[in-house]
Formats: structure tokens, sequence, C-alpha cells
């Protein structure tokens, strides 16, 4: 009898001990679930950098026992990197906030649009001239006015657009329907639409700004008032730019941009309906050997763009081998090959247009810091692209983007000074 109650209590005594140290353990089990719960508590409002500083610190709790307890997976072959995900681990970072991201997710929605309809243009009636002219007094495509109209539209129901300007409205225009965000939006809603007839490859151009801190919400009364701090405040200088981009619709439909942090490309797949990531972190090589100017504007160049083009010809200066002309009449089709081969596109002004056709804010600015993240130049062959204030918004300039080697050496002819080594 008094064997067992020993043994009774002996039983007794080493399940308390066991249950003593597993009361001991919860505390460190529970620590990481208790900090990922403080971190959740709410931010103080109006702090998106608080707001994405608690997500990294869960994300930081969550992830530090997980690494400990098994070694990281290998990536499965179906694992993709969309334009949504992407967007997402840039907030995260800290790059951008969700404000940004749901316009450029919104511009992203426009562009699968307007491929659609640029790839059944030949079929849905929507080929030749809309009987009208835009501000610059050039036709109007049926696509030019559709393809507007979806980019507005899009813009509009993100909500966080303040301001939108596009080549083919007269004046920038205040969106109504925002109600956060208010980001100043400048477009070319169909770059390259007189070869849509033809079926050569078009594009969409965009750049994002911040709105103006001129601009407040007691504006909207003084339609004056709005148009002189709101709407007109979308001349802003290409260094002030938070993103850019371009969408080339050909034989698929490819969105390049940056956010100030390199430049990534994403392919439209239309099975799943998503941009996916094709193009990581691109660099525009050093040196090219394809220039991309319309030629047939040579007798009015200047003596200087004459000699430039007339040295790139010569072969006793390039090793035996001349540089090669590629030139499609589009200007995002033919930057897309510059930015991925190098060389240099370029649309010098001419004594018809002294400034070139191709217009500063929705065109030269955007394209210049693309190439710029990438690794190359954007310059009007005297100065830096994205150093030039617009005095007004359908402002030309002469653009040179391309291969950092190449845009140096056209500046060393047009200024007369000695070639880059």
């Amino acid at each position: 009898m008094a064997a067992s109650a020993l043994a009774s209590a002996s039983a007794m005594q080493r399940a308390g001990v066991a249950t003593g140290k597993q009361a001991a353990s919860q505390p460190a089990l529970l620590a990481p679930a208790l900090r990922a719960a403080a971190a959740f508590r709410p931010v103080a409002a109006g702090t998106a950098t608080a707001r994405r500083a608690g997500l990294r610190v869960v994300a930081q709790a969550a992830a530090a026992p997980a690494a400990v307890a098994k070694p990281t997976q290998a990536k499965s072959q179906y694992q993709l990197q969309t334009l949504t995900t992407w967007l997402l681990d840039l907030e995260k970072e800290g790059v951008i906030d969700n404000e940004l991201a749901a316009v450029i997710s919104s511009i992203g929605t426009a562009c699968k649009q307007i491929g659609s309809l640029v790839n059944r243009a030949g079929i849905s009636n929507l080929t030749g001239l809309a009987g009208e002219t835009n501000v610059q007094g050039e036709d109007q495509k049926k696509l030019d006015v559709i393809s507007n109209e979806v980019f507005a539209n899009c813009l509009r129901s993100s909500g966080r657009t303040g301001v939108i300007a596009s080549e083919e409205e007269d004046q920038p225009v205040a969106v109504e329907e925002t109600f956060s965000g208010d980001y100043v939006v400048v477009f070319d809603p169909l770059d390259g639409s007189s070869n849509i007839d033809a079926g050569i490859s078009v594009g969409s151009i965009f750049g994002i700004y911040e709105p103006s801190p001129e601009c407040t919400i007691e504006d909207m009364d003084d339609p004056e008032e709005m148009m002189k701090k709101c709407v007109l405040n979308v001349c802003q200088a290409g260094n002030e730019l938070l993103c850019a981009g371009y969408t080339l619709y050909s034989s698929a439909t490819i969105l390049v941009l940056t956010v100030g942090k390199g430049v990534y490309g994403f392919t439209f797949d239309p099975l799943i309906g998503e941009y996916i990531l094709s193009h990581p972190d691109i660099k525009i090589p050093e040196k090219g050997k394809i220039y991309s100017f319309n030629e047939g504007n040579y007798q009015l160049w200047t003596d200087e763009q004459r000699t430039y083009i007339d040295s790139l010809k010569d072969p006793s200066l390039w090793g035996g081998k001349p540089y090669s002309s590629r030139y499609i009449g589009s200007l995002v089709g033919d930057f897309h090959r510059t930015l991925l081969y190098g060389g240099i596109y370029g649309y010098p002004g001419d004594s018809k247009n002294p400034n070139g056709k191709l217009r500063l804010l929705y065109e030269c600015a955007p394209m210049s810091m693309i190439c710029e993240q990438a690794g190359g130049k954007g310059s009007t062959g005297f100065k830096r692209v994205l150093d030039v204030v617009p005095e007004k918004v359908h402002q030309r300039e002469p653009l040179f983007v391309g291969s950092p080697w190449e845009v140096d050496y056209l500046e060393s002819v047009l200024q007369g000074k000695p070639a880059p080594k």
C-alpha cells in the first residue's frame, strides 16, 4: 500500500514537473505571436510610412522562426512575378505607397484594353480617321480618340488621380472623382497611330507627378483659380517624375516602367490576364551600332546634324562597318529596340520645326527618365532633357536618347567638342 502510494506520488511529481516545463516554455512559444499581434495595433492616421514600417515589423517577426525551422525552398517552376505582386513588393519596401500603386495598376488596365482594341482594329472598323484634329493640328485616328477616353476613364475610376493631361486634349483636366492621392498623370494614349492601318507596332506613353502643394480642394469652387493652381501645375521638369513608362502593342503587349529604382518590363499573358515580369532590371548597352532617325528630313537639318549622320555611315571611322539604320516611325517601337540593343534614337529640330515634333511632357521626359534609369542618357543635343522645365503644356523639344556613349558622341558633334573616348 505504501509502495503504491509512493509510486503514485512519484508519477504525479513527474507529471507536475512536465506540466511546469510546458508552462515555462509557453511564453517563449507565444512571444513571436504576441510581437506580431502588437505590430498589428492601429497606426496613427495619415502616416503611410508608419504603416509600411509596421508591416515590416510583422514580416520580420513572422519570418524569424520559419527561417530557423526549415531551409529556403527552391523556387517553383510555376511561380510567376506579376505586375501586381511587383507593386506589392515595392510597397513593402517603402519605395511607393498604395496610392501610387493604384494609379499604376489603373494604367495597366487601360493598356490591356487599348491593346485589345489595337489587335482588333482591322475587324472592328476602328482604322482610318476620326474626322477631327487635335490641338497640334494633327489628324486624329479613330483609335486616338477611343484610346484617350479609355486612358482617362481608368485614371478617373482609380480615385487617386487629381489632374490628367493628354496629348489629345487642349488643356489638362481636373478629376472630380478623386478621393485621395491627387497624382498628376500625363500621357500619350496612342503613340504612332499613323501606323495603325498598316499593322505596325504602336504604343502608349505615360508619366506620373506628385500633386502640387499649391492646389487645394477649396480651389475647386473657383474655376479660374483651379486652372491656375491645379491644372497648369502639370508643367514640371522631368526630374520631378515619380514614375514613367510605356506599353508596346506588337507581337506581344509589353509594359515597361520605372519608379526610380531601375527599369522593368512586363509581358501581358492573355491566358491569365496578367502582366508577367519578363525583363527584370533592364540595362542599355554602353554603345550600339544602330541609329534611328527620320532621314527624310536630312536636307532640313542643320550642318552639324548632317555631319553627325554622315559620320555614322563612314566605314573608315568604325572599323570598316558603318552603323545600321532602323526607323519604324513609332517612338515606342524605336525606343524599345534601342533600350534592348543599344544605339541611339533621335528626332532633331529642323528648318520647318525648330524644336522637332515630339512633346516634352508626354514623350521626351518619360522616355528620358526610363533611359537614364537603364543607364543611358536623354538629351536635347545641348542639355539634359529631364532638366528642361516646360513653359506650356504641349511644348516640343528635340530628343536624342540611347546608349551613353552614343549620346555623348552626338553632343560632341553638335557642340563642336572632342569626341568621347
